[in-house]
């Protein structure tokens, strides 16, 4: 999964502009976090139509804020630049959780 560095909303959104992507909010301190991430290169093999991308909420503290991401771990799909869904609360979070949830995004 790749780690996108300390962004902007606006340079976020021009990546963002092709193709399926989910990003994943999360934080080193975060015990949530913390437990699921061991899960996440499975569920990023298991849907290798989407890019994931890492965003670390510490060093993104305004593109959360921006994008309305309060709780970790959170999770984002965009389809072309255009929001399709988020798993977006503060509730530890299941590897089949996360990927009913993928399966349910509407893509093309």
């Amino acid at each position: 999964m790749e780690r996108l560095p300390a962004t902007s909303k606006a340079d976020l959104m021009a990546r963002l502009a092709q193709g399926n992507y989910i990003l994943y909010f999360g934080a080193d301190w975060c015990r949530e976090c913390q437990y699921i991430r061991p899960k996440l290169p499975t569920i990023e093999h298991n849907f290798p139509a989407y890019k994931f991308l890492k965003i670390d909420r510490d060093e993104n503290t305004q593109l959360c804020l921006d994008l309305e991401v309060r709780g970790l771990p959170s999770f984002v799909g965009f389809h072309n630049g255009e929001e399709s869904g988020r798993f977006v609360n503060g509730d530890l979070k299941t590897q089949p959780e996360i990927e009913n949830w993928i399966r349910r995004l509407p893509i093309k």
